[in-house]
């Protein structure tokens, strides 16, 4: 789905969605993960197109019936599913990076790292990811995967699978140590210094590198520092478009921040 879509799921404003598939690509009660938070399928039916609604296409985001029905037009050949979908809360990976493990959970993490080591083809690499993360934050993953030689594909799914144990975060660009990585990297090597963490809510993913790198070109890291700057002024940046301008609208809103009058 498109941002601004899951943002009207968060808000409760789509509650369906309608896909032409060969068979049906969910079931009821999967939880997807996606930028906003996970939602959630509460049902799954097949519907003839003539059945379709003006309500329908309103909860499905459309500006009109006939724009849902010519969203649906290509691969005319396959069938119509109406999913029911609800906005079902925050990624639970979110409140675990934010949780500092006691040693002895400290340990039961290692004993996973080890497991991956152990069946990957490449030999160990978990905790050289985990190094080159944590003194290159927010650098894009090819450089990363170019400093280990590896492909960037491979790497950036070998960095999911930290991030699945709440070790790493994605950033708008690159990645960062979560609190509870830095934590295991720490019983690893020792304490070092690091750069104090940003204070306030990241940009979100979705607003893309180049309107990221406009941004941070002016010190702008975070939606509270966006808070300082006008719409207008933003959009004069090279590489802020209108899209991310609304997606930073969209990321802010929830917080109860906005652009400066």
């Amino acid at each position: 789905m498109r941002p601004v879509e899951l943002e009207a799921i968060r808000r409760g404003e789509i509650d369906l969605a309608f896909r032409r598939w060969d068979r049906p690509r969910v079931k009821v009660g999967t939880r997807l993960r996606t930028a906003v938070g996970l939602v959630e399928v509460v049902s799954v039916d097949q519907v003839p197109l003539s059945a379709l609604r003006a309500a329908d296409a309103r909860r499905a985001g459309a500006a009109s019936l006939a724009a849902l029905k010519e969203a649906l037009a290509p691969r005319a050949e396959r069938p119509v599913f109406r999913i029911g979908v609800r906005f079902a809360g925050t990624d639970p990976r979110e409140t675990l990076r934010d949780t500092v493990p006691e040693p002895a959970e400290v340990a039961t993490i290692l004993t996973g790292l080890d497991r991956l080591d152990a069946a990957s083809p490449i030999g160990p690499w978990t905790r050289a990811t985990l190094r080159i993360i944590d003194t290159n934050p927010e650098v894009r993953a090819p450089e990363l995967a170019a400093q280990l030689d590896r492909p960037t594909p491979e790497f950036k799914r070998d960095v999911r699978k930290l991030k699945e144990r709440g070790l790493t975060e994605s950033l708008a660009i690159g990645y960062r140590l979560s609190p509870r990585g830095e934590a295991v990297l720490d019983h690893e090597d020792g304490s070092r210094e690091r750069a104090p963490r940003r204070t306030g809510t990241p940009l979100p993913r979705t607003i893309g590198a180049p309107a990221t790198r406009a941004l941070r070109l002016v010190d702008v890291h975070t939606l509270e520092d966006v808070t300082a700057w006008t719409r207008r002024d933003l959009a004069a940046l090279h590489g802020v478009g209108p899209i991310a301008l609304d997606r930073l609208d969209a990321a802010m809103s929830p917080l109860g921040l906005r652009y400066r009058d």
